[in-house]
This record gives C-alpha cells, sequence and structure tokens, in this order.
C-alpha cells in the first residue's frame, strides 16, 4: 500500500529581505492556506511590485488568516479579492473590525492611482466582500479544517487583537508568530509562550538592536515634552495610527492627570487614529489587567485636558493658526504620508520646535532620511530644511528586540527543527539567526523571497 505524503510545502510569498509585505503559502494535503497578505511599503506608501501577478491562483485558496491589522499584513486583500479569492478569512475578533478601518482609509489613498488600476482594486466593494466572508476566533479557540488541520491563536501582544497562528498538523505543531509584542506593553496583554513548537516563521525586525527601557523611554518623553514647551515651540510626532497612537494617548494622559506636564494644545490630527481609538475603547476586555483597573475607576485613559482630536480638513489646516507651545500627534508614522508632512513642511525649519520618533523608519522614507541627519528633504515637490530637533525614542516600537526575540524562542528551543527568520531587512534577519543558532542551537534560515520549503509532518 501507497504510503501518504504527510509533508507541507511553505513557500515565502512577500515579507523576506523587508521589513513588510508578510505573505506566506502553506499547502499540502489538497489544502492551500495564505498567513497574511499584506502590502510591501518602502519609498511609496505602496511600492510598484506590490501590483505584479501573485505567485498563487488567489482562486485556489482555501483560507486567509491574518495575524494583525497592519497593512503590512492585510494591504493586500483588496487585491486578493480582485483576482478571483472565493475562500474565507479568519482572524481574531478585534481584528477584523480594525482591518475594516484601515483597509477604507487605503481604498481612500490608494484607489487614486489609475495607472496599476488600483482605482478597480481599492474600492468599497472589495472590502466589502472581504468583511462578508470573515470568521473570527478568540485567543486559544481551535478552528477545525478538513483533511486534518487544526488552527487557533495566541496572544503576541503587539497590536490590539495580534496573535500567533499555530498550526497543527499530523501531530507537529508550526507557528506564525506575525510581530511579537515588545512587552511588557503600557495597555496590552503579554506575548504568551510557545512551548511545543516544531516549525516557526519569526519576524526579525528589530533583531539586530535592543530597546531603551520603558522607565527611560517614559522619563525622555517628558523631558522632551517640557523642552519643547519652555521653547516656545511645536512638538511633532509622527505615530502610527494603530496602537502607538493608543499607547501615547494613554502616557500622556498619565503625565497631565500627574501633573507631570502642564497643559497645553494637544491635537490627535488623524482621522484613522481617531476611529481606531474608538475601537480600542470597544474591545477593552483585550487590554491588560492594570488598564482594565483604571478604566473601572471611572478613567477615560483616551481623553484629558488639552487634547483636541481634529477629523475634518478644515480643523487640521486651523493648528497652523494656534498659538504655540503645542503638540501634533499624526499620521503617518514613517512620514511617507498623511498629515504630518504637512506639518512637517511648516515646522521643520524651525530650531524652536521638534520632532520626535517613536517609531521604526523603513529604508527609502521619509522619516528614515529625517533619523540618518538629512538636513534638507523633499515635501510635495519643495525642498525644506531640517532645523528642528530631532528626537528619537525607541523604547515605544511595538516589536520585541533582539534580546527578547532570542528569551521567546529558547522558551521551545527543544523542540525546534527550525525557525525561519522573516520580516526584518537583511541584517537584522541574518544577525539574529546567527544568534539563535549561537545562544540556542537552534537551526535557524533566512530564505530568499519565492523559496520553498519542505516541512517534515
Amino acid at each position: 500500500m501507497e504510503q501518504k505524503d504527510t509533508n507541507l510545502k511553505l513557500t515565502f510569498c512577500g515579507g523576506t529581505g523587508v521589513v513588510t509585505g508578510a505573505n506566506f503559502l502553506l499547502e499540502g494535503n489538497g489544502k492551500k492556506f495564505l498567513i497574511d497578505c499584506g502590502l510591501e511599503q518602502g519609498t511609496l506608501s505602496a511600492d510598484q511590485n506590490n501590483w505584479d501577478a501573485f505567485p498563487y491562483d488567489p482562486k485556489e485558496i482555501d483560507i486567509l488568516f491574518i495575524t494583525h491589522s497592519h497593512i503590512d499584513h492585510i494591504g493586500l486583500i483588496p487585491k486578493l479579492i480582485h483576482e478571483g479569492f472565493q475562500g474565507r478569512i479568519v482572524s481574531t475578533i478585534p481584528t477584523k473590525d480594525l482591518t475594516e478601518a484601515m483597509l477604507e482609509d487605503t481604498d481612500h489613498l490608494l484607489s487614486h492611482d489609475v495607472l496599476h488600476h488600483l482605482d478597480i482594486i481599492y474600492i468599497t466593494e472589495n472590502t466589502k466582500k472581504a468583511m462578508e466572508v470573515w470568521d473570527v476566533l478568540d485567543y486559544h479557540q481551535v478552528l477545525n479544517v478538513d483533511h486534518g488541520f487544526q488552527f487557533s491563536y495566541k496572544d503576541s501582544g503587539h497590536i490590539l487583537g495580534s496573535g500567533m497562528l499555530e498550526v497543527v498538523y499530523n501531530g507537529k505543531k508550526i507557528v506564525f508568530t506575525g510581530d511579537l509584542g515588545n512587552s511588557p506593553s503600557p495597555l496590552l496583554c503579554d506575548t504568551e509562550k510557545i512551548t511545543d513548537a516544531d516549525y516557526m516563521i519569526m519576524e526579525s525586525v528589530y533583531g539586530d538592536r535592543n530597546h531603551e527601557d520603558r522607565d527611560v523611554r517614559s522619563e525622555r518623553l517628558k523631558q522632551i515634552i517640557l523642552k519643547n514647551y519652555n521653547n516656545g515651540g511645536v512638538l511633532m510626532i509622527p505615530s502610527f495610527s494603530l496602537e502607538r497612537t493608543q499607547e501615547l494617548l494613554f502616557e500622556l494622559d498619565i503625565f497631565i492627570e500627574k501633573r507631570e506636564i502642564p497643559v497645553m494644545p494637544i491635537y490627535l490630527d488623524s482621522p484613522l487614529a481617531i476611529t481606531l481609538t474608538k475601537i480600542y475603547k470597544k474591545y477593552e476586555k483585550y487590554l491588560n489587567a492594570n488598564v482594565k483597573k483604571i478604566i473601572f475607576s471611572g478613567d477615560d485613559i483616551f481623553n484629558f485636558p488639552g487634547l483636541k482630536v481634529t477629523p475634518d480638513t478644515i480643523d487640521s489646516k486651523a493648528i497652523l493658526h494656534t498659538p504655540n507651545p503645542k503638540i501634533i500627534i499624526a499620521g503617518s508614522g514613517m512620514s511617507n504620508g498623511g498629515r504630518i508632512i504637512h506639518h512637517e513642511k511648516n515646522y521643520l525649519p524651525d530650531s524652536r520646535n521638534t520632532l520626535l520618533l517613536i517609531g521604526y523608519q523603513a529604508f527609502g522614507t521619509m522619516g528614515r532620511a529625517i533619523e540618518e541627519g538629512n538636513k534638507t528633504i523633499r515635501i510635495q515637490g519643495m525642498d525644506v530644511k531640517v532645523g528642528a530637533h530631532i528626537e528619537k525614542i525607541t523604547g515605544y516600537s511595538g516589536h520585541k528586540d533582539s534580546d527578547h526575540l532570542v528569551e521567546f524562542v529558547a522558551d521551545t528551543a527543544k523542540t525546534l527543527k527550525k525557525v525561519f527568520v522573516v520580516m526584518g531587512e537583511p541584517k537584522s534577519s541574518m544577525f539574529l539567526a546567527q544568534k539563535l543558532k549561537d545562544n540556542l542551537g537552534v537551526n535557524a534560515l533566512t530564505p530568499a523571497a519565492g523559496d520553498s520549503v519542505i516541512l517534515e509532518c
């Protein structure tokens, strides 16, 4: 009798050699599953190679599993739908709501691109179709799929609803980490432990460096705010609308309540961040115990004296005419679009002002150019002098740093056959892979785009 082939094939369709564009294909026993379907983001808000043909037929995909709702993990869902995807989409409960808001914002940003036919891809109809086939799982809830597959999520602690996907097949466990949180987080529960994985596909954004201590981070933020206030300047904070902004609002709320900083105009100048913050309030039960205790005491953790939300364009433009000192929190987090670039154009030349970077700045973005010390940058066709103070706080990253990535893998090092290090710039991924080999003795690999491997099950 011929023996049945129980092995699985894993193809790295995106998310290799770069931080963004997560897209992995797992197939075997007549089934095809995608894990994430994200935009690759660099110089442009959406790079040219996103519009190349998928290296698989979307019509043949049974289920798309989403680890979390950042655009570099969900941004190609409309394209997948447009090209014939007829399967199911699965995520945690908060991820579905967050993704709907994120995709609606992406539709608005990309639908003007007629050259790449994005006007027929990033449309409301495709986002609506995605939501219609979207199923949700709570953490640890098991989804059984035909032919012996089991899927479940553990909390990755990265953003609200983020999950590590565990796939169990023929007695073997494959874990797709998605992005791993910088625990402990002010808002979220800690990243859960993985202790029994046979194969792991893991991120490496900060695979070659470590963050500042959280207490140091908080004190630095406070001192930067006070210095800017005393200078009578404008503090600009390019912030990712999802998670980073909510964490920042929570910290500012604490500063104001404890009277550690003076009350001043603090503008949340991001329609998307305003919408996402409402979703955070909806899913308060997914926040950590300390935050739930604060909320139960009656504190609105995302609102405080001085906070002004500016959802409309006219309100955003009016910020220019309000007196200093003030703080402006606006997207995008890498200064490659959004309202922050208008504020940077207005305020970067003045040495009284400050630009605070609190997130990862991808290669090719304007944020990366500023971070690297460029004294002149180009905004909307104009050369803008960088005269403002440039500050950076790495402790606000939502990703685990190098040492904590190693600690995470250490919990399951004895069971691992292979670790595939992805979702990082080459130097970060290779550094982490070598560190895992040296420190834990695990077989860590850095696959290239398009590589396929056989997982022995």
